[in-house]
């Protein structure tokens, strides 16, 4: 893996967990918005729709970079779209960037030929 791939996965890591958290407060900010007078929904909505977009942006450069298959890619997209998706896509993504620094470290002290 070459270092602009690894810094693709890595940004698309580093948005997807705050992104699944501002997607959780923007549910309970619209509960409070409708049970109280609470509004926070116009700033919470503005933070969620920028880190989504960010979001967005990094999936399709690691998307880009890694050659993900379709499956792969749509499995990331509509894991930014659930609530807690992006806890999950964030975990995903970790463990294939360990597996991708095994496999080159591998690669270079000759372990694998590939």
């Amino acid at each position: 893996m070459d270092l602009k791939t690894a810094s693709a996965l890595r940004r698309i890591r580093l948005v997807s967990a705050p992104e699944a958290v501002s997607f959780l407060l923007l549910l309970l900010c619209s509960v409070l918005k409708r049970t109280t007078d609470f509004n926070a929904v116009p700033v919470m909505g503005a933070v969620h729709g920028v880190l989504f977009i960010l979001y967005v942006i990094f999936w399709a450069d690691a998307w880009n970079r890694t050659k993900w298959g379709f499956g792969t890619a749509a499995l990331y997209f509509v894991l930014s779209v659930l609530p807690t998706g992006g806890f999950f896509a964030e975990r995903k993504l970790r463990r294939e960037a360990e597996s991708a620094v095994i496999a080159a470290r591998a690669r270079r002290e000759g372990v694998v030929k590939a």
